[in-house]
């Protein structure tokens, strides 16, 4: 049988990509790589990056570069990441924000979050804390509730995270209550304006906000768990307290570009599920209240999938606007 010209030459084409393509995998990494986050410096999860980057850095054998693109509750970051070249020199430390609350969240995401990466390990879950300032009335959640009802429309809440703006939002459903949302690009200027009293209320984990409490200088009224955080053990949780939980977990993992050579994600998966494994790492990790969950680079898609589905829904039933 005779092959055409054309065909013998893509097959040619094809074979010599295919025969690049490996010797490429096996020599991974040859640079430096750059890890995607979406929030500033300073936060849980920009803490967190640099916990893992810099053991991922010595057992590749190259620098790992953490760039900060914080903005649009991580749409920025994850579009410049669904853009990269799928080589594994740019990973994003994704976070529940970008992966299950823009796309849920905008009638025209700038990304499928199905489509547009590569799974390569989960990280953990969140756990976040309801902070008030001191000049807030109310010594727990009851208090705070009656509070707000009384002054409605008067009480401003920091917009830091998504996640933290969900919360928000189903108390208020909950409670029946009417707060004005500031938005903020992360926790780091949220908290900061919180501690000074620009605003009063923020839904957010412990990295900058509970050391602040400890000072005297916050209040922390609740904890989003289904039990109380060993960081603040006298917390009670929001059932607890006689609210709801949040109907959503907040969660973090890494993921690439789409189309990424299946040999360099399960190196990159491999390393950092090690990393994840190590005694040292989880303890810093649980000081962010993160817990700790590994997985295979299918499982995360998986989760990715269950997680969109479940945004839509609670946004759908807190009848947020989709912007």
């Amino acid at each position: 049988m005779r092959m055409s010209p054309r065909f013998l030459m893509t097959s040619t084409i094809i074979a010599t990509a295919m025969m690049a393509a490996a010797p490429a995998a096996a020599q991974f990494p040859t640079k430096p790589l750059r890890m995607v986050v979406p929030f500033p410096a300073g936060g849980a999860t920009d803490t967190i990056a640099r916990v893992i980057a810099a053991p991922l850095s010595q057992v590749l054998g190259q620098q790992v570069i953490v760039d900060n693109k914080p903005g649009a509750d991580g749409a920025i970051a994850g579009d410049a990441v669904a853009k990269a070249a799928p080589d594994g020199y740019t990973i994003f430390l994704a976070t529940s924000s970008a992966l299950s609350a823009v796309p849920a969240m905008r009638k025209q995401p700038p990304y499928d979050p199905l489509t547009a990466f590569t799974p390569i390990t989960k990280i953990g879950t969140y756990s976040y804390f309801l902070f008030a300032h001191p000049s807030v009335p109310g010594r727990n959640v009851g208090e705070l509730i009656e509070y707000i009802r009384a002054n409605p429309g008067k009480v401003n809440y920091a917009g830091a995270t998504t996640a933290g703006v969900m919360a928000a939002v189903e108390l208020s459903g909950f409670a029946k209550l009417d707060m004005v949302r500031i938005p903020y690009k992360g926790e780091g200027p949220a908290t900061l304006d919180l501690v000074s009293g620009r605003v009063q209320l923020m839904f957010a984990t412990p990295t900058n906000a509970l050391p602040a409490a400890k000072e005297g200088r916050l209040k922390v009224l609740a904890a989003l768990l289904p039990k109380r955080s060993p960081l603040s053990p006298d917390t009670p949780t929001m059932v607890e307290a006689g609210a709801p939980n949040l109907s959503i977990v907040p969660w973090g993992g890494f993921v690439g570009p789409a189309g990424m050579p299946p040999e360099i994600v399960a190196r990159l998966n491999r390393e950092i599920t090690a990393i994840l494994a190590r005694p040292e790492v989880r303890e810093q990790m649980e000081r962010q209240a993160i817990e700790v969950q590994s997985s295979t680079p299918a499982a995360l898609g998986v989760h990715v999938k269950e997680q969109l589905d479940m945004w839509r829904k609670a946004v759908r039933d807190s009848g947020l606007a989709v912007e």
